[in-house]
């Protein structure tokens, strides 16, 4: 039973780390020790330094998202975003899209269990979310129980441990909600030779228990650790340690799920926002960008290295995320894990031979409105309104855009070897005909994950770093705007805590990548700022793992068209006259949309399955509904 074995297994582990820490030798060494040179029980407790090493382990049990143990392939975006080459079934992504939420168990290939093999994942794979979780959940009870040992620190030094166990408690049991729903919360030390008892808890219920140890956590960290005086220890080395914004913002965050349609539904209310809900996260992340804005902790990055924050190339193991990230995934082996398979997997065969093919979908790309801030209702068809033109789909676009696809008569190689531009029109090059199975299915590629100049000569296969953030500025911004919009009664309104309105926060973003703000059509009502909104996080947030839990809580998961996944096919107009420097500026011609796949999915499909051996352990630990 995997969730007993790792909540109850931890003093035995800790222990044997704690026996190799302390140097102890063999038998007869032993036997000539001093007695007072004995190991302790409260010895990992009694210090700073000592309760701080403790409570390292707990950043080692932040998952890794965007790899799987064996340095291959793997997915993690559910939502409509992407289509992988549909012969692949070792990719949880197909698992998914084929209604087989089991696959998260089984899949060779994917996130939440990332375990490479199938079936051989385990708590030390840092992919396997469940067994982690459970696992620190259970050594940051450990911690907190222990707290009265710490008797050798300073004020400053005892809040910085407490802090971190109580946000990391939190979090924690947070992601396990995010994917399975309400959790058996867990704040005490459970007997190790007693199987738990307790019962699942509603999504709000365990939603407010998350919260008050993030509030707990954030009134005892600092802003910057490096401004403390134990920070100094590790100065310039403090930028992911736990920090009242992180604590501030998922407290937020916890909220705004807690009051979303999905979570206030299956917690018993309408398949609708709790406003209450909504309104405290709003004032929560109010709190969290003030204090970013007067301290510059964080700031958003310029648009020149938008890039930046996602991908690095030949960084000499400098991480992306410029200022903006806030809370990142795990970085084991960082400097490793996202080449070779991964990077060729976004690309053709034409280009890259190898790789299990995957590219944006053409309906998400429709995402992607005008840079004048108008949407696109229709790729198919003109638009006087918002200048939209079939016949020069490209042109015009939000910036964003051309920062993050790839489309017809983009370069992808400008030095070195041969290259040239992307042919993605029918037939093309690099088309899905032209390349049987490993084609570009859905005629555009990702260069928001993927170099765009894919040069073999200067190791684009191997110097790439591409660190997921689990949280980063704009989205903070975006979850303000969606919560203050809700909870506050329009787009106008502001939170208690913070200056900007819901409009203006929305706008924050789209003023950064110089997009036009939201028009006046949006803002006459919530239900329509809404769908702006989030129309924005998912041209903001594309391809960051963020979609498939936002479908989820608006309960759109199951709504069309958000169960289609499209392609377009296309002709060029003028192919003896094209214009490769700004192939935005060329015409196309018999532009249409066709559908690759359709989702066939049920409300179960809101919630993943537990393990099967979990909920056999007592009868509180129940399945989720049609699992």
């Amino acid at each position: 039973m995997i969730m007993n074995k790792y909540i109850n297994k931890l003093f035995v582990m800790s222990a044997i780390a704690m026996a190799g820490m302390m140097g102890i030798t063999s038998c007869t060494d032993y036997l000539d020790k001093a007695p007072e040179s004995d190991y302790q029980e409260n010895d990992p407790y009694k210090n700073f330094k000592n309760f701080q090493g403790f409570t390292e382990e707990l950043y080692n049990c932040i998952p890794v998202v965007s790899n799987n143990k064996d340095a291959g392939h793997t997915c993690f975006n559910y939502g409509e975003e992407e289509y992988w080459e549909p012969q692949e079934m070792r990719m949880q992504a197909r698992s998914v899209d084929n209604g087989d939420f089991w696959g998260w168990t089984t899949a060779y290939y994917g996130y939440p269990n990332n375990q490479g093999a199938a079936g051989s994942a385990n708590r030390t794979d840092k992919g396997h979310l469940w067994a982690n979780s459970w696992y620190a959940i259970r050594k940051a009870n450990i911690g907190i129980a222990n707290l009265s040992n710490l008797v050798s620190a300073t004020e400053e030094e005892r809040n910085l441990i407490e802090g971190q166990l109580y946000f990391f408690r939190a979090w924690f049991h947070f992601m396990l909600m995010e994917w399975w729903g309400g959790m058996p919360y867990i704040d005490e030390v459970l007997p190790s030779d007693v199987t738990p008892t307790l019962a699942r808890l509603s999504w709000q219920e365990c939603a407010e228990k998350c919260v008050a140890d993030f509030e707990h956590a954030a009134g005892l960290l600092p802003v910057d650790w490096d401004a403390t005086t134990a920070g100094k220890t590790t100065l310039g080395k403090n930028n992911m340690r736990i920090n009242r914004i992180m604590a501030l913002a998922y407290k937020g965050k916890t909220l705004l799920w807690a009051g979303s349609p999905l979570m206030n539904w299956t917690s018993g209310g309408a398949k609708e926002y709790n406003t209450e809900l909504c309104k405290r996260a709003a004032d929560a992340f109010g709190q969290a960008l003030a204090l970013t804005e007067s301290t510059n902790r964080y700031e958003l990055a310029n648009f020149s290295e938008y890039n930046d924050i996602f991908l690095l190339h030949n960084s000499s193991g400098k991480l992306n995320g410029v200022r903006e990230s806030i809370f990142m995934e795990n970085i084991k082996d960082y400097a490793a894990r996202w080449r070779w398979n991964m990077v060729n997997d976004f690309r053709p065969q034409s280009i890259e031979y190898s790789g299990i093919k995957c590219y944006p979908t053409a309906n998400y790309v429709n995402y992607y409105g005008m840079q004048n801030g108008y949407p696109i209702n229709d790729m198919t068809k003109a638009d006087a309104e918002s200048g939209y033109d079939p016949t020069h789909p490209w042109k015009n676009r939000d910036p964003r855009f051309y920062k993050t696809i790839m489309f017809d008569g983009v370069k992808w190689k400008n030095t070195g070897g041969a290259g040239g531009t992307a042919e993605l029109f029918t037939g093309g090059r690099e088309s899905e005909e032209a390349n049987e199975k490993k084609g570009c299915f859905t005629a555009y590629m990702n260069s928001k994950l993927c170099p765009q100049l894919m040069n073999t000569v200067d190791g684009y296969k191997e110097n790439n770093i591409m660190i997921l953030s689990l949280m980063r500025l704009a989205d903070v911004y975006l979850m303000y705007a969606e919560a203050t919009v809700v909870g506050y009664n329009g787009p106008k309104e502001k939170a208690t805590t913070y200056s900007l309105t819901a409009e203006e926060a929305l706008n924050k973003i789209r003023e950064r990548a110089g997009v036009a703000p939201v028009l006046e059509k949006f803002l006459g009502s919530t239900a329509d700022f809404l769908g702006e909104l989030r129309r924005e996080r998912a041209v903001e947030l594309s391809f960051e793992g963020f979609r498939f839990t936002d479908l989820r809580r608006w309960m759109l998961l199951t709504q069309y068209p958000y169960t289609l996944k499209t392609k377009i096919e296309f002709d060029r107009a003028n192919p003896n006259d094209y214009n490769y420097d700004a192939p935005e500026e060329n015409a196309i011609k018999n532009l249409r949309e066709i559908v690759l796949l359709e989702r066939k999915y049920t409300d179960r499909h809101y919630w993943y399955p537990l393990p099967k051996k979990d909920v056999s352990m007592y009868e509180g630990f129940y399945q989720n509904p049609g699992w």
